[in-house]
C-alpha cells in the first residue's frame, strides 16, 4: 500500500513514574521507525500531571521528532494558555491539538476558566500566533457524549473549523459506516478540513469498556460478546482485537480516509501488529 500521500500519527500519555518513561522511551524508538507524521501528547490541566506533559514533549522534540502537544483551556485563563503557547513558539514546536478538556477532578463549576470552548483557544491561538501552528482539533463521529444531538454536534465542530483549526481527529470508533455517515455530513455543511480517523487497538476488553462508556464510544454488539466470552484469555482478546481494527482500518483507508492516528496508551506492540498487518509504508 502507497501511503505516503497519507497522514499517520501516534499518541502518547505523559507517564509518571521512572519505568514508565522508560517505557515511553522504548515506544517512541519503536513507532518512529516507521516515520510517522508525529507524536501527539496528552494534556493535564495544572501542577504535576501539566509537567509531565511538557517533560514528554520536551524528550521527542530534542529527539529531532515531529511532536503534536495537546492543551486543553477549561480551567485555565487565556494568560497561562498564552505562556505555554509561548514555550511552544520559543522551542521550535509547529503542531497543536486543541481541545476544551475536562475541568480538573473535584473542581466545581466556578472554576471552567475564561476559555469554556475549544473553539474559544483555536481562535486564542490564531489571533496571537497566526499560522504558526498547525491545529488539530477533536471530532466525534458517534457524536460527543455531552452534545444534544448529532447535527448540533456537527454545529459546534463547524466554530472549531471556522475559527482556524487545519484537521481534525475523530474519537475512536469501531464502525466505518459511523465515520463515512460523519465525513459526508461534514461535506454537506461545507467542512473540508482533513478528518483523520482516530484507531484504539484492543488489547483488555474491560478497559476497553471503561473507557468507552467514559467518553460515548460505541462497541458493537457483536464484538463485545465475541471479547467477553475469551474472560481472561488475553491472547486470543489481542488476536481478535488486530484482524477486527486492522480491517476496520483498511475500510476506512479504502473509502478515502486521510490517515490513521494511533491511540497507542505508550505500548509499541499492539500497535505495531495492525501497522504490520496493513502492510504500511515505512518511509
Amino acid at each position: 500500500m502507497n501511503a505516503k500521500r497519507m497522514t499517520f500519527s501516534f499518541e502518547l500519555f505523559p507517564p509518571k513514574t521512572e519505568q514508565g518513561i522508560a517505557r515511553m522511551h522504548e515506544t517512541v524508538t519503536l513507532l518512529n521507525e516507521r516515520h510517522p507524521a508525529y507524536f501527539s501528547v496528552t494534556y493535564g490541566a495544572g501542577g504535576s500531571t501539566r509537567n509531565n506533559t511538557f517533560a514528554t514533549v520536551d524528550w521527542i522534540h530534542e529527539q529531532g521528532i515531529e511532536v503534536a502537544p495537546h492543551l486543553s483551556c477549561v480551567g485555565s485563563t487565556r494568560e497561562e494558555t498564552g505562556e505555554i503557547l509561548h514555550r511552544y513558539v520559543n522551542q521550535g514546536i509547529h503542531r497543536l491539538v486543541a481541545l476544551r478538556g475536562d475541568l480538573p477532578s473535584g473542581a466545581g463549576a466556578g472554576a471552567i476558566g475564561e476559555l469554556q470552548y475549544a473553539n474559544e483557544l483555536v481562535s486564542l491561538i490564531r489571533e496571537r500566533f497566526g499560522n504558526h501552528f498547525h491545529i488539530e482539533v477533536a471530532a466525534y463521529p458517534e457524536m460527543h457524549p455531552q452534545a444534544p444531538n448529532f447535527e448540533r454536534d456537527i454545529d459546534y465542530f463547524k466554530l472549531k473549523v471556522e475559527a482556524g483549526a487545519n484537521a481534525a481527529i475523530t474519537q475512536y470508533f469501531y464502525n466505518a459506516d459511523a465515520y463515512a455517515a460523519f465525513v459526508e455530513a461534514c461535506s454537506k455543511r461545507g467542512i473540508d478540513i482533513p478528518i483523520v480517523p482516530g484507531i484504539m487497538p484492543i488489547t483488555n476488553f474491560s478497559n476497553l469498556v471503561r473507557f468507552s462508556d467514559a467518553c460515548g464510544a460505541e462497541i458493537p454488539r457483536w464484538l463485545r460478546k465475541r471479547l467477553e466470552a475469551y474472560g481472561d484469555d488475553i491472547d486470543s482478546i489481542r488476536k481478535l482485537g488486530v484482524e477486527v481494527v486492522t480491517r476496520l482500518c483498511q475500510q476506512l483507508l479504502d473509502m478515502g480516509a486521510p490517515g490513521l492516528h494511533f491511540y497507542t496508551m505508550n505500548q509499541a506492540g499492539p500497535t505495531l501488529a495492525i501497522w504490520d498487518a496493513l502492510a504500511l509504508d515505512r518511509k
